[in-house]
């Protein structure tokens, strides 16, 4: 029972799945963290098949260890420039739990703010070598950090902490600090992954061996022409994916399948490339027979983050409406595609909205705004109740308005001509009156006044909290016809026709009760159709009660070690998987030699291609003159990528010239003639076209 008891308390720690990893490096000696050949003769070659699921997950393992082992060794290397911080208390925590348990809370100051997964030093002086880790009175002491809030740490030790000593740190003899080593977040994550009981090999399965007569079909272009003679008027598909057996026919129903005039004007100037990558995701989303993994090889400047965002905007929007999570393995790559769909979604709104900012969408921002929303004494219900009481009971707001003035101000009774100002004469002036303001705090209002006061001041939190609710409520749990009645209201609000019945109708939609920020971020998350994120965070989707993701899209699949794609690829009901990327150019980063001769870096994208899986090629590139995507033309793309139409144009003579180019060129040479770029002060470009060379001296 009490071994039970202490499991849950880890868990809930959230480190006992890791905890053999961060064992490990507990258990690494300051001598074996500086031995570059450590694992030497423990790390094998990753094979390129698998005869089990058992022997696929093991297999990275040894490599892992010793990819954490060097990003260590590197961190020591470079410890003077280490963030580090003063610790002012230590004590031990409630789930302290010798030999093993090693946990202390601990509070601290200093500008390097700890985050949960940093591995940290503890030492008595602060380094300036790796030598300095083992000070005079504590020899080579880590942590790792599982809790952060503000200046409170919980930390798991690698060996009991004196806390006697550190109760109150006063004195300069006993200082203390804490020093940044490295972050094993995402490593932590892998490790979930590789040793998770239980996980979801549905999709994985499948990429243990090469599959005889892949059933992976993929939509060329030249075959997605017949399917597409009707692309821009109608998305009626009867396809069939396979023969015999395996068969998947889609049909897409004529009601459901009509395109709008935005959304046809999206698809117009995609290449027939791009629409067979679309076309193969919308045949994903109505496949539900069997699990797969399909390849779309983009070379550089083929158009990927168009096609991926279009992609996922027709999964979402679509007739599918599936929910999708698209990864990548670094937030940039995350910005560019949602920059992307957010640009398609505003392009398609029916009605007018000027929250473009990419900030909108990040579910930290949002959770913090939602918060605002939901809050019970100042949230959407509390200004919706307040606006209903002011609209059919003014006058009792206005009686207790003046009991408060009395009481304040000992103000005298009012007359009995202070009612006689009718309801409707207040609302009719609203439409052309202004908010008022009086000259002097202790006057008292007229009911007139009063009402406009407070109908302008709950009117206007009111209205944040619409747009705010419509903004960043997940869609699943808003109706468009809710979104519609809001902005009706707005528009209401802002004329004050008919408020008394469009507000009264507004009881009809309920925000969740939620106040805490965590519950608040898990709720867009369950009932987001479309999710974001880094390949890494994407851990965060184990949650229990989270609703399943049917569709994985992931972007720059090829820059991805395999093991950190098997993160997302185990979530629970996962269906299909759609990897992005580009086998050909440089692989994931891996800093041991020894992980690097083992294929640490290897994707899967790159496994699958090895293995003979099929993959659709985006053939056509926009940003290279066709001079210079000759050789990578040749010699990675077998010939087989197109030069778009560039934006030359024809000047007075027979000479062409690029007007978009020639305004880059001439915002550097303005940013360089700041600057002495030789002893003249001059700068030199050069064009293949003679138009080209004069216009930027024009």
């Amino acid at each position: 029972m009490d071994r039970q008891k202490k499991s849950t308390k880890l868990s809930n720690y959230g480190v006992a799945a890791a905890r053999p990893l961060i064992n490990t490096v507990f258990s690494w000696s300051l001598e074996d963290v500086l031995n570059a050949h450590l694992y030497r003769n423990q790390v094998t070659k990753i094979p390129e098949t698998f005869s089990t699921m058992t022997s696929y997950m093991k297999s990275f393992i040894p490599s892992l260890v010793e990819e954490t082992h060097a990003d260590l060794l590197s961190s020591m290397m470079n410890l003077s420039q280490a963030p580090t911080l003063e610790i002012l208390t230590v004590k031990t925590s409630k789930n302290h739990g010798p030999p093993k348990d090693l946990f202390y809370d601990v509070t601290c100051v200093g500008t390097y703010v700890p985050q949960v997964g940093d591995l940290i030093a503890l030492t008595d002086i602060k380094p300036k070598c790796v030598d300095h880790l083992n000070g005079p009175r504590i020899s080579y002491l880590i942590a790792y950090v599982h809790q952060s809030r503000d200046s409170n740490l919980s930390i798991l030790s690698s060996r009991h902490i004196d806390t006697g000593r550190y109760v109150h740190i006063k004195s300069k003899t006993d200082t203390l600090f804490a020093v940044y080593l490295m972050n094993m977040t995402t490593t932590v994550r892998v490790w979930k992954a590789l040793n998770s009981k239980g996980a979801n090999t549905s999709s994985t399965k499948n990429l243990l061996q090469p599959q005889a007569n892949s059933s992976q079909k993929v939509y060329s272009p030249d075959k997605v022409c017949m399917f597409l003679s009707t692309w821009l008027t109608s998305l009626i598909f009867c396809l069939c994916l396979l023969q015999g057996r395996n068969s998947c026919s889609i049909f897409f129903d004529n009601e459901k399948c009509y395109l709008s005039a935005t959304f046809r004007a999206m698809c117009s100037d995609l290449n027939d490339s791009q629409k067979a990558a679309v076309l193969n995701c919308i045949s994903l989303s109505k496949c539900n027979h069997r699990n797969s993994i399909k390849l779309i090889w983009g070379p550089p400047v083929t158009g990927k983050t168009k096609t991926v965002g279009l992609s996922l905007f027709v999964l979402k929007y679509g007739p599918a409406r599936c929910r999708t999570l698209t990864c990548a393995p670094t937030n940039i790559a995350v910005l560019e595609v949602t920059a992307r769909v957010l640009s398609l979604v505003n392009q398609s709104l029916d009605y007018e909205d000027d929250h473009d900012d990419l900030v909108d969408v990040f579910l930290d921002y949002r959770t913090k705004i939602l918060a605002e929303c939901f809050a019970p004494l100042s949230g959407w219900k509390h200004r919706l109740a307040s606006m209903i009481d002011l609209v059919q009971d003014p006058k009792e707001k206005y009686a207790l308005y003046l009991k408060e003035k009395r009481k304040r101000y000992n103000v005298g009774e009012e007359g009995n001509n202070t009612w006689t100002t009718t309801l409707k004469g207040v609302i009719m002036s609203l439409i052309n009156g202004r908010n008022p303001t009086s000259d002097d705090d202790n006057d008292l209002m007229t009911f007139e006044e009063f009402v406009k006061e407070k109908f302008y001041s709950i009117g206007e939190c009111l209205k944040i909290c619409m747009v705010n609710l419509y903004t960043h409520l997940p869609t699943s749990s808003m109706s468009i016809e809710v979104v519609k009645d809001i902005i009706t209201a707005l528009d209401l609000l802002n004329s004050c026709k008919y408020i008394f019945d469009e507000v009264g109708s507004l009881r009809a939609f309920s925000v969740p009760i939620l106040t805490d920020d965590k519950e608040i971020g898990n709720f867009c998350l369950e009932n987001a159709c479309l999710i974001c994120c880094t390949v890494s965070s994407s851990s965060k989707l184990y949650t229990k009660g989270m609703k399943p993701v049917e569709i994985l899209m992931v972007r720059e699949a090829a820059q991805l070690k395999e093991c950190e794609s098997l993160i997302p690829l185990q979530l629970p009901c996962l269906c299909h998987a759609i990897l992005i990327g580009d086998e050909r150019q440089l692989p994931a980063m891996v800093k041991s030699k020894i992980s690097e001769k083992a294929v640490f870096g290897r994707s899967l994208f790159e496994r699958l291609v090895q293995l003979g899986h099929e993959k659709l090629l985006l053939n056509v590139q926009y940003r290279m003159h066709p001079s210079i995507s000759l050789f990578p033309n040749r010699e990675f793309c077998n010939h087989r990528l197109l030069d778009a139409n560039g934006k030359e144009e024809f000047d007075r003579g027979s000479s062409q010239k690029n007007m978009a180019e020639v305004a880059v060129v001439y915002e550097i040479v303005a940013s360089l003639a700041k600057f002495r770029c030789n002893e003249n002060g001059s700068v030199g470009f050069l064009s293949n076209r003679q138009s080209a060379n004069v216009m930027p001296r024009q």
